[in-house]
C-alpha cells in the first residue's frame, strides 16, 4: 500500500502539529533542569529538597498517568485526550510561570504533568493512524526524534529564557500550545480502537504517586530528618507498602496497570527494569552538571546550557552506530556497553572536576562519552522492549518503558539531591563527587539488567489478554 494520509490536513501538517506538541512536552523536561537554580533564587525560604519537587512532582504524575489515560483515550477518543492534553499542558504552563510561591509552581506542575501523559500517547496514536505503508513507519521515526532535538536543544533554548527569567520557560509553551490546538482541532481526524478493554486501574496509577513519591521524599528529607529519624523510615515503609499492594493489585486486578504476562515477556520486563536505572543515572547526572557549573564556575543560564548542549547531541550520532552493532551483538550487550560508556562518562567527570573553571578539559570529555553511552544504550531498551509484544500491546509497552524512564528520573533526581553539598561545607566538590558516584552505581544498575535482555526471539510472544 503506498504511503498515504488517510484524510483530514495535509500529511506534513498533520505530522507537524502532532510532534511540536510531543516536542514541547518533551522540551520542558529538559529546560527546567537549566532553570531550577533560578527558580530556587526566587523562593530563597524553601531549602533544597523542598525545590526539587519542582522536577520530581512532573516526573512522577506523568509516569502514573501515562498509561490509563493512554489508554482511555485510545479507547474513546485519541483527538479530544490530545486536545485536552495540549489545552491543560498550555493553562497549567501559564499557571506556572505566574505562580506567586513554590508550592504554588508545584501544583501547577503536577497539572503539566497530567496533560503531558493525555498529549504524549495519544499524538502517537493519532499519528499510526492517520499514515499508512511507509510513511508511517517514517512518520514515527521523526515523531520520535523530537525527543533528541528536545534533549539537545533543551538546555541551550532553557539557557536563553532563563536570561529573561525562569518564567518564560513556562511562557514559551503558551503560543506554542495554542496554535498546536486550533491546528490539531481543524486537520487532525479523529481515531479510537474499536475494542473497548476497559482503563487500566487507576487505584494502581494512584499507588505508584503515593509509593514513588514516597521514595521520593525519604531521599530529598532523609538528611534533615535522619536517615535512621522516624519521620524518614516512615516514609521508606510507605514507599514499600505502597509498592507492596501495587504488585498484588496486578497480580489479582481483571485491568491491572502492567499486566503480569506482558513482565513474563524476558526482554520486556528486563528492558523496563534497565530503563528505571538508564532513566536514574541520566536525570542525576544531567542535574548534577547544570548545579555544579552554576554553583562551583559560577556559569550564567546561557553558557550552561551550551556547555550541556554537546552531550545530548552524541545522542542521534550514536544512536545510529547501536543499531549497526545490533547486527553483530545482542540488544543486551549493547545496552551494558551503552551504560558501561555512560557510567565512564561519570567517572572521567568526578576524577577531574576542580574548583577552578577548565571547561575543555574538565567537564565537557564527561559529557561527550555520557552523550555516546546515552545514544548506545536508551534508544536500544526503548526498541527492544516492546519487540517481542504483539501489536495490540506495543502501544501500551512503549508507555510502560517511559513511565519507567520517568520513575527511574525521580529517583535520580532525588539522590542527587541527598547527596548535594549544603552552604558551608568545607569541600563544595565533595557533594558533587558523591553524586556522580550515585550517578555511576545507577547507570550500572541499568547495564547488569541491561543484560539479561539477551537476543529477542524473531517471533514476538502473545502474552494472554
Amino acid at each position: 500500500m503506498p504511503e498515504t494520509r488517510k484524510g483530514g490536513g495535509g500529511p506534513g501538517v498533520v505530522l507537524g502539529v502532532l510532534s511540536l506538541a510531543a516536542f514541547m512536552a518533551s522540551l520542558d523536561l529538559f529546560i527546567v533542569n537549566v532553570a531550577f537554580r533560578d527558580i530556587g533564587e526566587s523562593f530563597p525560604d524553601q531549602p533544597l529538597a523542598d525545590q526539587s519537587w519542582v522536577l520530581n512532582a512532573y516526573a512522577i504524575v506523568y509516569a502514573a498517568l501515562l498509561i490509563p489515560i493512554g489508554r482511555y483515550a485510545d479507547q474513546h477518543s485519541r483527538k479530544t485526550g490530545f486536545l485536552f492534553g495540549v489545552a491543560l499542558f498550555t493553562v497549567a504552563s501559564l499557571a506556572c510561570a505566574v505562580a506567586p510561591s513554590l508550592w504554588t509552581l508545584v501544583a501547577a506542575r503536577v497539572l503539566q504533568a497530567i496533560g503531558a501523559a493525555a498529549l504524549t500517547p495519544t499524538s502517537l496514536g493519532l499519528l499510526v493512524a492517520a499514515f499508512d505503508g511507509p510513511g508511517r513507519a517514517r512518520a514515527v521515526r521523526i515523531w520520535a526524534a523530537t525527543g533528541a532535538i528536545a534533549a539537545a536543544s533543551g538546555p541551550v533554548v532553557g539557557g536563553v529564557l532563563v536570561e529573561l527569567s525562569w518564567r518564560w520557560v513556562f511562557l514559551v509553551n503558551i503560543p506554542i500550545g495554542i496554535g498546536a490546538f486550533v491546528v490539531a482541532a481543524r486537520v487532525v481526524q479523529d481515531s479510537s480502537e474499536t475494542e473497548k478493554t476497559g482503563t487500566p486501574d487507576p487505584a494502581g496509577a494512584t499507588l505508584v504517586i503515593v509509593a514513588i513519591g514516597a521514595l521520593a521524599l525519604a531521599l530529598v528529607k532523609g538528611q534533615e530528618w535522619g536517615w535512621g529519624g522516624p519521620d524518614t523510615l516512615a516514609a521508606f515503609a510507605v514507599a514499600l507498602v505502597g509498592a507492596a499492594i501495587l504488585g498484588r493489585r496486578m497480580a489479582t486486578h481483571p485491568r491491572p496497570l502492567v499486566e503480569p504476562a506482558m513482565l513474563a515477556v524476558r526482554t520486556f520486563r528486563w528492558s523496563t527494569i534497565s530503563a528505571i536505572g538508564f532513566g536514574a543515572a541520566f536525570a542525576g547526572f544531567l542535574l548534577t552538571g547544570v548545579l555544579f557549573a552554576q554553583e562551583v564556575w559560577n556559569y550564567g543560564p546561557i553558557t550552561v546550557g551550551l556547555a550541556v548542549a554537546p552531550g545530548p547531541l552524541m545522542v542521534p550520532i550514536f544512536a545510529v552506530v547501536g543499531s549497526r552493532l545490533r547486527t553483530r551483538l545482542s540488544a543486551g550487550t549493547v545496552v551494558a556497553l551503552g551504560c558501561a560508556v555512560f557510567a565512564a562518562g561519570c567517572v572521567l567527570t568526578l576524577s577531574s572536576i576542580t574548583i577552578g573553571s577548565d571547561y575543555a578539559a574538565r567537564l565537557l570529555p564527561g559529557l561527550l562519552l555520557s552523550g555516546v553511552g546515552t545514544g548506545l544504550a536508551l534508544p536500544e531498551i526503548l526498541a527492544t522492549a516492546t519487540s517481542e509484544l504483539p501489536p495490540d500491546r506495543s502501544t501500551t509497552g512503549s508507555a510502560i518503558v517511559n513511565a519507567a524512564r520517568q520513575i527511574g528520573s525521580v529517583i535520580g533526581v532525588s539522590a542527587v539531591i541527598a547527596l548535594l553539598p549544603t552552604i558551608g561545607d568545607l569541600d563544595p566538590l565533595d557533594g558533587f563527587r558523591h553524586a556522580l558516584w550515585a550517578c555511576v552505581a545507577l547507570a550500572l544498575v541499568g547495564g547488569l539488567t541491561g543484560l539479561r535482555i539477551g537476543r529477542p526471539n524473531p517471533t514476538p510472544s502473545q502474552p494472554s489478554r
